[in-house]
């Protein structure tokens, strides 16, 4: 079994949370038993997680070696050079070593998403970008710190597909099975 579910922003991808207090977690939306997330997505990151029973499937859907994309879309604060977009492109150094190439593309409009609660901060005098990164690889909270290291922070990120797969309409909170 697979199932696209739309993570919302504050929300573990693990179905227990022993902190105090606890956070929303993936028991509270009426999964079917015995599915796990196929990888990771940020609890401050929204968007599509895949979840199966099956661990085979789970390896080749997260596993580096099957590379397969996955694309963000990432609103990040500042104006995007294309200096900064083709140091994205090219791969960025981390304190955990360089990224491979990733592609990356000005979003010339606004991508039609849901209201996130709570909302991204609005700042006047300093204006915002939507970014559509695609990586194949997927290291802890990657985009963000690409985006930190051209010196465009992240202020929203969602994942809009993985591999073949896509949010295709889904509300946060929303799942279906593939």
């Amino acid at each position: 079994m697979l199932i696209a579910l739309n993570k919302p922003f504050n929300v573990l991808c693990q179905f227990t949370d022993r902190s105090q207090p606890p956070r929303a977690t993936l028991a509270g939306f009426g999964l079917p038993a015995d599915v796990y997330a196929a990888g990771r997505l940020d609890y401050d990151s929204e968007g599509l997680l895949l979840l199966t029973d099956d661990g085979t499937l789970a390896h080749r859907l997260t596993d580096p070696r099957h590379k397969q994309p996955k694309t963000y879309w990432v609103q990040v604060e500042g104006v995007p050079t294309e200096e900064k977009l083709q140091a994205l492109r090219d791969g960025v150094q981390l304190n955990d070593g360089p990224t491979l190439p990733a592609r990356v593309e000005l979003m010339q409009d606004v991508p039609a998403l849901w209201e996130r609660d709570p909302p991204v901060r609005f700042r006047k005098t300093v204006p915002d970008a939507w970014l559509a990164v695609t990586l194949r690889e997927g290291r802890n909270r990657q985009v963000r710190r690409m985006t930190a290291a051209v010196g465009l922070p992240t202020l929203r990120l969602v994942r809009f597909s993985m591999g073949p797969y896509t949010l295709d309409g889904l509300l946060p909170g929303q799942w279906r099975v593939l």
